[in-house]
């Protein structure tokens, strides 16, 4: 019964609030990723991201200079919906194909070594933190910060795309 009064208070004051549920998957992550360049000192590459390839199932190491960020916020947006979710399923999320010959291909996962440093990078900038049976989840500060860049870019999507803005009740 309190369920149902707190819901219609929401639906009266018309408070709508946009999630990374919302809004286009990448276009998302390419903002998260610029905004934890810019303002979250944590979280920074080390120096041998830029000769790591990223698991065994790639050929090269990523071409994008500021791929440590956008896998960042690749992470944070899997916690969010996934979560909590821990390092193994990450890889085999971010895994691939495996086979360059005439053999067939076969599931293989991406490197732990990045996953697991950019969690932990995640967790010193409070972010998220770690559940110790179940992995990582959001804190509420990170859940702020994500929903404040969905609803950011949302209304950045409604200027450019009028018709956006019947989805979310406005």
């Amino acid at each position: 019964m309190g369920f149902i009064v707190l819901l219609q208070g929401i639906v009266e004051r018309d408070i709508i609030l946009t999630t990374p549920h919302d809004v286009p998957a990448s276009k998302f992550i390419e903002k998260l990723a610029k905004y934890l360049k810019e303002n979250v000192e944590e979280v920074h590459p080390p120096s041998w991201a830029a000769f790591a390839k990223t698991g065994s199932h790639v050929e090269k190491q990523p071409q994008d200079p500021d791929w440590w960020y956008t896998r960042g916020a690749s992470l944070l947006r899997k916690i969010y919906v996934h979560g909590p979710i821990g390092l193994e399923k990450l890889r085999a999320e971010y895994g691939g194909r495996k086979g360059f010959s005439v053999k067939p291909n076969h599931a293989a996962k991406a490197g732990g070594s990045n996953i697991r440093k950019l969690l932990q990078q995640l967790e010193a900038a409070g972010l998220i933190q770690t559940v110790r049976s179940t992995g990582r989840h959001m804190t509420p500060k990170g859940r702020k910060i994500l929903q404040e860049i969905s609803e950011t870019l949302h209304k950045e999507l409604v200027k450019t795309i009028p018709d956006l803005k019947k989805y979310q009740g406005e």
